[in-house]
């Protein structure tokens, strides 16, 4: 049987084809997952800044909950005590301590992205003069890719510190000795106490020779709170987004989930369609004596052998794919830069495990029912197959339908922060549904009106509508992917988009802006708010200030591993109704907070709370108010002042402005990288903020709809190849090429557009519950010319394929074509 596999191979290169590729593309794309999911957990990233230290000490990097599981970056740089490098100085073994501190600073006009440090810490990276002296005050020293061609040293150069220009004698000038992707500005001792205060970042550690770093960081003393890090570990001190691997775990997951999903159904898909035109050849085998077993074995053989060498090609291509997904995410933001893409032989060896399940189990059950028929029932299903399915098949079906009802229906009733993950597997399991139960569906659409209107296009519509109801069960081959495509680009899409329209109502429709000013450059300084608020026509204004934080005392069960939302203002902006105590108390060490998590809290105004903000500062605050927020996007509200001070930059990002004049004249060229517009710049700020989350759901989209569209050009393609025998007896008993032709545009046509119908109506699923959840109303948000763009993208790749399918099909002479080997 097997040299028999063998032999067959060559007369079947079309099918065979399908399932290599398919094979091929599902275990690179597995692979490529695998080692998403191995970055995620080991968060190796090179120090740059910081690579000359050994050991680096600073803050711990995530949240991780009293009482919760997992941890969360904090949204925030926090550092460590000052008075800790002394103590550090004296463990035995340290032979350096040098402190590090970051604060914004930009050269002028504040485009770029740079930070200011003082002078002693160009040893972390290490830094070296190269030209002039180190700085005193009102100096800097710069790295050399920050000068243009006309300065140099002597010369005056305007730095942008904490949002305020300032004028600095150029120094110096040092190079890394490695590369840094964020160049710095070095500042004197005393200029750096003066702009960034006391406070410290990080303590570059350097061992006394003959001591082991890895054994020191172990010995020394610690505070609470504070990690010593070494080898690539660093680079969590240094790069932001380096604190958990949480993100790209769930980012992993859900991509190699969705893979494993596609593959498993496009591969059925494939394979079954490939037994299902080989019935009369098993058949023939069955009755010349072949056992039923016999049959099974020959049948997994000669597809295992092919799927084997397209394993084998998938994981070669397993690397390149997970370094082409890993660049785009990070050349998108979406992971730090830094962090080092990881992918030794385990990912590849899931990938491998995983894909020969998925191939065994579905060549298993496509060769299973051909190999235990009888000989005569075999030949006759050769000539007309039936278009029934299994009572097993039927009741997986219905489990699936009904499972994607039940996801659907619960996900109304979930808060908008978890209706996505309870409502995104609707689109697949709808899909599953739907490839289970494909031929009974086909013939269930296949209503009497577009019957009618098939016949009605003459001798081609009718041959059609034969076919469609003959051949069902070939047919739901290519309905699978349409259907799977459709569902997962516009189930993905129209639940980001109207997520992510819902966060940014929510958000702007709590806060009062006719005018927004926000900066480029760092902030807003102290300097430039005043200069608004004083602005003639300016009726209120307020600092606003981002972060995320948790409620720890009393600790607050609903925020664990999501943390609260917390703005900063001082001004009357927020739009929200104060159900208990006035907006106008939140000055100094005190806090506003929804009724929901008072009463949740047992807590009400005038009691004290302990709020871990995103810097990991535990800071005691009083209510003074309580007010309502949009329902499940409510926020917690503290003065801008103190939130501003526990955040990297330590300044406002925006400033509100309330104003009853149409045109405000306000003045700021004083200010390099402020600008002034409308109230959209104060979605655009916050949108960008969930770009991240939309385009992780579009690159999946894209990579699975990618997936399966070639999965459907080869499903096609080989179902129409496959017919030849037919298209040469309809040739032969007088039917023309154009008839022919037609009869193919008709039949996928319809199978199309039910692809398409099937599809947007698993993705409705997803879509409406998810809107009913975030916006309170079943209405999507999102561009209408996207489902018409997709439709139009189903139709190019249909209507191509059948069009060069159906012409090579019918390239042989007709009585050739009825005495070839296939069909």
């Amino acid at each position: 049987m097997i040299r028999l596999a063998l032999s067959s191979l060559r007369f079947r290169t079309a099918a065979f084809l399908a399932i290599f590729v398919a094979v091929l593309l599902g275990s690179s794309l597995m692979a490529a997952a695998g080692g998403l999911l191995e970055t995620g957990l080991r968060l190796n990233a090179e120090p740059q800044r910081l690579a000359a230290a050994p050991i680096v000490v600073t803050g711990r990097p995530a949240y991780h909950p009293p009482n919760g599981s997992g941890s969360v970056a904090y949204s925030e740089h926090h550092g460590v005590d000052p008075t800790l490098a002394a103590k550090l100085s004296r463990t035995p073994g340290v032979g350096k301590v040098v402190p590090d501190i970051s604060f914004p600073a930009v050269i002028a006009p504040g485009k770029d992205t740079q930070l200011g440090h003082p002078w002693t810490a160009a040893a972390l990276t290490p830094y070296t003069l190269t030209t002039g002296q180190a700085p005193k005050p009102g100096e800097v020293v710069l790295d050399p890719s920050l000068l243009t061609k006309k300065v140099s040293v002597g010369d005056k150069v305007r730095v942008i510190v904490f949002g305020e220009v300032r004028e600095f004698t150029l120094a110096g000038i040092a190079t890394p000795g490695r590369r840094v992707d964020v160049p710095s500005i070095f500042f004197s001792a005393d200029d750096t106490t003066r702009y960034a205060g006391t406070r410290v970042d990080a303590l570059g550690i350097f061992p006394a020779n003959g001591t082991s770093a890895k054994v020191l960081a172990k010995r020394l003393d610690l505070p609470t709170g504070v990690s010593a890090l070494t080898g690539d570990e660093r680079g969590a001190a240094e790069f932001a987004g380096i604190a958990t691997s949480l993100p790209l775990i769930i980012l992993s997951g859900v991509f190699g989930g969705m893979v494993a999903v596609v593959m498993a159904l496009v591969v059925s898909a494939t394979i079954g369609l490939s037994v299902r035109q080989r019935r009369r050849e098993l058949a023939l085998l069955r009755a010349s004596g072949a056992t039923p077993a016999q049959v099974r074995k020959m049948v997994i053989a000669e597809t295992m052998l092919v799927a084997l060498a397209a394993l084998a090609g998938g994981l070669l291509l397993g690397r390149t794919m997970g370094r082409w997904i890993f660049g785009l995410l990070t050349d998108n933001g979406i992971v730090p830069n830094a962090l080092r893409f990881d992918q030794s032989i385990l990912p590849f060896a899931g990938a491998a495990l995983l894909t020969l399940v998925i191939l065994r189990v579905t060549v298993g059950f496509a060769a299973g029912r051909a190999a235990a028929i009888r000989p005569i029932q075999a030949l006759n299903e050769a000539v007309v197959p039936p278009v029934t399915i299994s009572r097993v098949r039927l009741v997986i079906g219905a489990v699936f339908a009904a499972a994607t009802v039940g996801v659907g229906v619960s996900t109304i009733f979930m808060s908008p922060t978890n209706a996505a993950a309870i409502g995104g597997p609707a689109v697949l399991t709808g899909s599953i549904a739907v490839a289970v139960l494909g031929p009974i569906v086909i013939r269930a659409l296949l209503t009497t009106r577009i019957t009618n209107y098939l016949e009605n296009q003459g001798v081609s519509g009718i041959l059609a509508v034969i076919n469609l109801r003959v051949r069902a069960v070939q047919f739901a081959a290519i309905l699978v992917p349409i259907t799977l495509a459709s569902a997962i680009a516009l189930g993905n899409i129209y639940s980001q988009t109207t997520q992510q329209k819902a966060a940014v109502e929510a958000y702007t429709d709590n806060l009062h802006a006719d005018v927004v000013v926000t900066s480029s450059s760092g902030g807003i300084p102290a300097g430039l708010f005043d200069q608004v608020r004083s602005t003639e026509g300016v009726s209120a204004a307020s600092e606003l200030v981002r972060s995320k934080g948790w409620i720890e005392e009393p600790y607050d069960t609903t925020h664990t591993s999501d943390p609260w939302p917390l703005l900063g203002i001082n001004g009357p902006v927020y739009k929200g109704k104060v159900r208990a105590g006035s907006l106008v108390d939140l000055k100094g060490q005190s806090i506003a907070i929804p009724p929901k998590a008072a009463k949740k809290l047992k807590v009400g105004v005038g009691d004290e709370l302990g709020v871990r903000l995103g810097d990991d500062a535990l800071v005691k605050v009083k209510i003074v108010a309580l007010v309502d927020g949009s329902s499940g996007y409510e926020s917690l509200i503290l003065p801008a002042d103190l939130l501003a001070q526990h955040t990297t930059s330590g300044l406002p990002s925006q400033v509100l402005v309330r104003t009853k004049v149409k045109a405000l004249n306000l003045d700021l060229q004083n200010w390099p990288g402020a600008t002034m517009g409308d109230r959209d710049l104060l979605s655009a700020d916050y949108d960008a903020g969930l770009g991240v989350d939309a385009w992780i759901s579009y690159l999946l989209a894209a990579i699975a709809i990618a997936y399966t569209a070639i999965a459907s050009i080869n499903t096609i393609a080989v179902a129409v190849l496959d017919r030849r025998r037919e298209f040469g007896l309809q040739r032969l008993t007088g039917s023309t090429r154009k008839q022919i032709s037609k009869m193919l545009y008709l039949e996928n046509l319809i199978i199309a557009a039910m692809g398409l119908v099937l599809g947007v109506a698993a993705a409705c699923f997803s879509i409406f519950p998810i809107a009913i959840a975030t916006r309170g109303w079943p209405l999507p948000s999102g561009p209408l010319w996207l489902l018409g763009a997709w439709v139009a993208l189903v139709l190019l790749l249909v209507l191509p394929v059948t069009a060069i399918a159906g012409r090579i099909a019918m390239r042989p002479k007709p009585m050739d074509a009825v005495n070839s080997p296939a069909g």
